[in-house]
């Protein structure tokens, strides 16, 4: 019996995936490529949609095509456009100061000492409060792949105890022959959708990000350091693993997108992530210069969210390794209008690249 319960560990742990199988790919596999997602229907929506959200299908309502004409204001004059957005600009100039600009907003709304707004950035819709000149931002947990918020709203959105918006249901269409550019069709309109702030705003870790961000992205809600490397998820730039420093970390940190050093500190944008798809053990260790999150590649290990919506916007693959050169690899990056694929070789201790094909969409 021994035997046989020692052959079943030795089974177990011979199966199990190492960071050799999650960073390296098979020389007979094709380098991967970043997909967009398929869109959800209604149906699909309402079935995965979060539990502290309700949705209340209206009776009189603005509809999806009537909001986006009237409320992007497609035919005005340039002249008009101008002036209203240097209006909006100075309406919301107190957000984009205490936000260092990560967001653009909407539906500005005092109640009592509480100036809100919502806010949209990359990954969502988020509500936006400055209170006692402190600023705090909440995600809402609303993707925008499904959800439209209608940019005219007949009501304010803060009413009593709960956020309260209108809008629809809809699905991301691409524009042919502009690549990266997003355009949405009504699935359903005439929508309100709800949501307590006491559940919106509930921060169990107190860590500065709301417990809806935390479970759509996978960090702790728990815990203030999710990776337990001494620094909160608020001001860790890479929150969900501990950094560390070898060749292939430095590979993916070569190959990471690099933004320019402008006016504003990325350190301190943060509300403002890069995700990636990726479960290579290398890549969760790299220490960025922005504020990074990790997904899995395996579907039963992602969170609803990132189930529900396209969050990545560039894409890193696996390495492949020479078949005679220990010391080169190929790796490819991509997002939604390039793909390159790269030699990389290790000499003198640093990574040269070279790229050996590749696309422009």
């Amino acid at each position: 019996m021994k035997f046989i319960y020692s052959l079943v560990l030795v089974l177990l742990f011979s199966c199990s995936e190492t960071a050799e199988d999650r960073c390296f790919s098979g020389l007979k596999d094709k380098l991967t490529y970043y997909q967009e997602k398929k869109p959800f229907t209604a149906g699909q929506i309402l079935e995965n949609k979060p539990d502290y959200l309700e949705i209340i299908n209206l009776e009189k309502y603005r509809s999806f095509k009537q909001d986006s004409l009237e409320s992007r204001q497609r035919y005005d004059s340039d002249e008009i456009l101008e002036k209203r957005w240097k209006t909006h600009q100075e309406e919301y100039k107190i957000f984009k100061e205490k936000f260092s600009d990560q967001f653009s907003c909407s539906h500005k709304q005092q109640v009592g000492n509480s100036l809100y707004a919502l806010g949209t950035n990359d990954l969502g819709f988020w509500l936006l409060k400055i209170e006692n000149n402190k600023p705090s931002a909440y995600f809402l947990g609303l993707c925008f792949s499904h959800y439209y918020v209608n940019g005219i709203q007949q009501k304010p959105i803060i009413n009593g105890n709960f956020l309260e918006l209108e809008g629809s249901f809809v699905k991301i269409i691409k524009v042919p022959g502009l690549p990266g550019y997003d355009d949405y069709s009504a699935i359903s309109d005439g929508k309100l959708f709800k949501i307590n702030l006491k559940d919106l705003t509930k921060d169990s870790d107190h860590d500065g990000y709301n417990d809806i961000f935390e479970k759509s992205f996978g960090l702790n809600p728990e815990n203030k350091d999710t990776d337990g490397d001494g620094i909160t998820d608020f001001d860790d730039l890479n929150p969900m693993f501990r950094s560390s420093k070898n060749k292939f970390t430095e590979l993916y940190e070569l190959l990471m997108p690099q933004y320019a050093k402008g006016e504003s500190d990325l350190k301190k944008q943060h509300y403002t992530f890069i995700i990636f798809e990726n479960d290579c053990d290398y890549f969760h260790q790299v220490s960025p210069d922005y504020r990074i999150l990790f997904i899995s590649e395996s579907d039963n290990k992602k969170t609803y969210y990132v189930k529900m919506t396209d969050v990545t916007r560039e894409s890193i693959s696996k390495m492949k390794k020479d078949k005679k050169d220990p010391d080169k690899f190929y790796i490819s990056k991509s997002g939604s209008s390039y793909e390159r694929d790269y030699a990389a070789e290790y000499k003198n201790g640093k990574w040269e690249l070279e790229i050996i094909g590749g696309i422009d969409i």
